[in-house]
């Protein structure tokens, strides 16, 4: 029974992963051919990009104040007073190779991949996508391209944005909250953070975008059982990118060198 159920269960994961794997591959494909979707595209990058700034400013202004607030408590506990100022390239470093670039694929995921695999999955019950079938239209290119065209553009361009603001709310909590010396706070973060810190959070960003647009279109597509079926895509969506997300971030960091010097 168990060895039974064990089958089943690695033998829908391998057909699930083609099933992913021949979508980013038509995906890809569908990128380079024309017509282009241009208005498409656009009203992507407004929903994943210009949508999603409101979600992503408070999650990096309070992810930069408390990693400000433990690295501040560190150095003052383990260290000795005094030696808070020297907190700045952790926080920049810390922000932006991890803690930012893993909050934007979450919240995005989590704001992004479900609204994908919600507007797609309720196309397919309905039978939008088999209606583009009979005009002609190929779904992949009009569907998925454009929004994994811009999750590829917006998620960097968001994490970028989450590192200015992590970044000034870790020195407003320790240079106008702790009443950190600025001068040495802002010394020692320009002399150790490096722009390879800022470029390994980017490259993550560009991974993070191509999962949650693949994973919550290939939920879209698939779908099945009227509502309750798009409310189940919905859930997959969000929760199976965001597993991919950290487990990829963990191999991404661990190949990334720490300095190209």
């Amino acid at each position: 029974m168990a060895n039974a159920v064990g089958q089943r269960m690695l033998s829908n994961f391998f057909y699930e992963l083609g099933q992913v794997y021949e979508l980013a591959k038509q995906t890809i494909k569908g990128a380079f051919k024309k017509p282009f979707e241009k208005i498409n595209f656009i009203q992507q990058l407004e929903e994943v990009g210009v949508n999603s700034l409101p979600v992503v400013s408070l999650t990096a202004a309070f992810g930069g104040l408390v990693f400000g607030l433990q690295t501040y408590l560190a150095f003052h506990r383990y260290i000795g007073p005094g030696s808070e100022s020297q907190g700045g390239p952790i926080i920049a470093v810390g922000l932006c190779r991890e803690l930012i670039p893993i909050l934007v694929g979450l919240m995005v995921a989590g704001r992004v991949g479900s609204a994908m695999a919600a507007e797609i999955g309720t196309m397919k019950i309905t039978e939008q996508i088999d209606a583009l079938f009979s005009l002609g239209a190929n779904p992949v290119r009009y569907l998925v391209v454009p929004r994994l065209l811009a999750s590829l553009v917006m998620v960097p361009c968001l994490t970028l944005y989450g590192d200015f603001i992590g970044i000034f709310g870790g020195f407003i909590y320790n240079v106008y909250l702790m009443k950190v010396n600025q001068t040495l706070y802002v010394q020692n973060t320009l002399r150790y953070f490096d722009v390879w810190d800022v470029s390994v959070g980017l490259i993550k960003a560009v991974v993070f975008g191509f999962v949650i647009a693949i994973i919550g279109c290939w939920q879209g597509m698939t779908t099945e059982g009227g509502a309750e079926g798009v409310g189940r895509a919905t859930t997959r969506a969000v929760v199976v990118a965001s597993i991919i997300i950290l487990i990829l971030n963990f191999f991404i960091s661990k190949i990334m060198p720490s300095t190209l010097h």
